[in-house]
């Protein structure tokens, strides 16, 4: 028996609209982004997932919570689930950032984190989203499916993290949309974790 570990990214807040970096602020969903969570909850409820876990900001404790009542589960707040922190550069709309610091905003758009000025370490959000997974496997019985709710772009890193690529070989991964989860199975002969799904949602 295998584990699948299933990684949801929080729902629309109004700074993924207004196209503004979030970071590490405390922004709660707009109303797309509550009707994305409630929707999308059903879906991870036919997962029959026997553990969940969130990030404990504010985005992600809202759409963690119709999740968690459509599973009838009681939810683990993390803090090392969170996104990457952007320093003084958080609340920035894009064509703030394009007039303040353009190399930052083509890192940024190219998933090259490392190269934004005021980012976090992609290692230090690397070791903290694979040591949270890895507890949250733990905490798994075989046979079981896990859900975290998370962020966009430590998603992204946790996702190579977890499948042992090569450093930067996760900015092959599109950027996941809202409400949209990636999928890992540990394969039956290795117990090595595989890519299932990624990208998917019920739209």
């Amino acid at each position: 028996m295998t584990r699948t570990l299933v990684l949801l990214r929080h729902g629309r807040t109004a700074f993924n609209h207004e196209r503004r970096l979030q970071g590490q602020l405390d922004v709660g969903l707009d109303d797309v982004g509550r009707a994305q969570a409630e929707a999308v909850a059903p879906a991870v409820a036919a997962l029959s997932p026997a553990v969940v876990w969130s990030s404990d900001l504010e985005r992600t404790r809202q759409t963690v919570a119709p999740v968690a009542a459509a599973c009838g589960l009681e939810v683990t707040f993390d803090a090392r689930l969170r996104e990457f922190g952007f320093g003084p550069y958080e609340g920035l709309t894009h064509d703030d950032l394009a007039d303040r610091d353009p190399d930052s905003l083509a890192a940024l758009r190219r998933g090259d984190y490392e190269q934004v000025t005021h980012a976090e370490p992609t290692g230090v959000v690397h070791e903290r989203m694979l040591a949270a997974l890895h507890d949250l496997l733990a905490a798994t019985e075989p046979g079981q499916t896990a859900v975290a709710v998370s962020h966009g772009a430590a998603i992204r890193v946790a996702v190579g993290a977890l499948l042992a690529w090569p450093d930067g070989v996760f900015r092959t991964l599109g950027a996941l949309g809202n409400c949209h989860w990636a999928a890992l199975h540990e394969h039956s002969a290795d117990g090595v974790l595989r890519l299932q799904a990624y990208g998917r949602s019920v739209g």
